[in-house]
């Protein structure tokens, strides 16, 4: 876009803050391969348009917004004589054509020195040599070590998932292992205990009625009631007595493992209604009690082996194995699986409560993406709670804001000091300790949150309740936007 050309007048245009230093052959070298324009109320250029110009105020009024979505958001409004924008970094890298990363408008007539972007970088080039080179430098090195370091934070995250992974697994693992061997003498001991009674003089219809008992007394065990500590007591007393009462030896051993089981006193007189001649009793009894340790048994190896793959299906949900990496997700799942993930980072000392409003609908979203976020505000909530005393309350939130989707993450740490709330999501900022943090992970959530979904994150805070806010567009946006790193200094200065 092009407005009015004007006079170019050395003076006027060597007053400006940007080129008060100059010499006279200078600034008017500066005329001779720029121009002044009058722009009418309206665009100067738009964001993502080839970066061809850069523009210095001379009078008026400046408006610069971002494109967040499919709005406008206004970044900065300005009538500063000799601020700038539009090509500030023509002269750093290789030369390649750049855009603009941002739009620019005026609200009333107003007055531009414009210099071509080939132009800039030539002057630039030719006067400063050594200010461009530290210049390339600072910007070039800052943008390589924020990706060693963005790297290096998703390694380290992804460390701590595995070892807590890692953790998760062998606790259901190393008991499926412990219920196997014990499967394995029990079984044993069913088959010498059943060789016993059956190589005794007992009647056909006798070891039929107890096999018929096996089967059922191991299905009540499948749907034994869960008892409270003090009902299970009283239960395992009643049957205790029943067994010395009836000369079960070592009653007091088999009770427990008959009330775990689901049986009671009754289920006790059956099996004394089955065996007719009293003497098989104490054999029965032990025979069936290998029965229901069997069950037992088993059914620990069933919880633990669901508890494993559970965990594997969380850690492919969490990673998005197998997933398009643009794809309408529940971000309930996602929350789900991320919570598992660090359960061992977030330990007992930590209550996670989930207020989930499972009304909200699907969104179109980067679900691996989210799961980072997710990760990096967890793990400052937990560290915050941690760090305050050790225990404390994680209170994780969904809601249908508007038109938005809002996760919220609360905790009750002892909150984000008002003078630093301001500096949280800059690149590089921690209050974590040397060592713990490389003050990337809300830059980095920031990052995706508004620039490749388009949505906002922000934080409310008081002592004992600090709350991040993730609020996300219901519908599609374009799962093409590149997910790109605004130039510093572009902009109003």
């Amino acid at each position: 876009m092009s407005g009015q050309p004007m006079p170019c007048s050395p003076a006027e245009i060597g007053s400006l803050f940007l080129f008060e230093k100059l010499s006279a052959e200078q600034i008017g070298r500066l005329c001779s391969e720029g121009r002044v324009e009058l722009f009418d109320p309206g665009p100067v250029f738009t964001e993502g348009d080839p970066a061809t110009c850069f523009y210095v105020m001379i009078e008026g009024t400046v408006v610069m917004s971002r494109r967040v979505g499919g709005d406008d958001i206004e970044v900065s409004r300005t009538s500063q004589r000799g601020v700038y924008a539009g090509a500030v970094m023509a002269y750093v890298g290789d030369g390649k054509p750049q855009r603009y990363m941002n739009s620019l408008r005026v609200t009333e007539p107003t007055r531009f020195f414009v210099l071509p972007a080939e132009s800039f970088a030539n002057l630039m080039h030719e006067w400063f040599p050594m200010a461009v080179h530290l210049l390339e430098g600072l910007f070039l090195g800052s943008q390589t070590f924020q990706r060693a370091i963005g790297q290096r934070e998703r390694l380290l995250a992804l460390g701590s998932l595995s070892a807590g992974l890692t953790h998760e697994l062998n606790n259901p693992a190393a008991a499926a292992v412990r219920a196997t061997s014990a499967l394995r003498d029990r079984v044993a001991h069913v088959r010498n205990k059943l060789a016993v009674i059956a190589s005794g003089p007992h009647h056909g219809d006798a070891l039929k009625a107890l096999v018929d008992l096996q089967e059922r007394t191991a299905e009540r065990v499948s749907k034994a009631p869960a008892l409270s500590p003090l009902e299970a007591s009283d239960r395992e007393d009643e049957l205790a007595d029943w067994l010395d009462d009836h000369g079960v030896p070592n009653g007091w051993q088999i009770a427990p493992t008959f009330v775990q089981g689901g049986l009671d006193v009754d289920w006790l007189e059956q099996i004394a209604a089955a065996c007719d001649e009293q003497d098989i009793l104490p054999s029965a009894i032990g025979w069936l009690n290998y029965t229901v340790e069997t069950e037992l048994l088993m059914s620990e190896i069933e919880d633990s082996t669901t508890r494993i793959s559970h965990l594997v299906d969380a850690a492919k949900q969490y990673s998005q194995l197998d997933r398009a990496p643009y794809e309408v997700a529940d971000v309930h799942e996602l929350l789900d699986s991320t919570l598992l993930m660090l359960s061992g980072k977030i330990g007992p000392e930590v209550k996670v409560v989930k207020a989930y409003d499972r009304s909200v609908p699907r969104i179109p979203a980067y679900p691996a993406e989210l799961n980072q976020v997710w990760t990096n505000l967890i793990d400052n909530a937990v560290s915050a709670i941690k760090g305050a005393g050790g225990e404390g309350t994680l209170t994780v939130r969904t809601a249908l804001v508007h038109d938005r989707l809002l996760v919220e993450f609360r905790d009750t740490g002892p909150g984000v000091p008002a003078e630093i709330r301001g500096r949280i999501f800059d690149p590089f900022f921690t209050t974590k300790p040397v060592g713990e943090g490389t003050g990337l992970g809300l830059d980095i959530s920031w990052r995706i949150v508004v620039n490749k979904h388009h949505g906002d994150l922000k934080v409310e805070s008081v002592p004992g309740d600090t709350r991040f806010q993730v609020l996300l567009p219901l519908t599609a946006t374009d799962p093409d936007t590149p997910d790109t790193v605004p130039d510093p200094a572009q902009g109003p200065s």
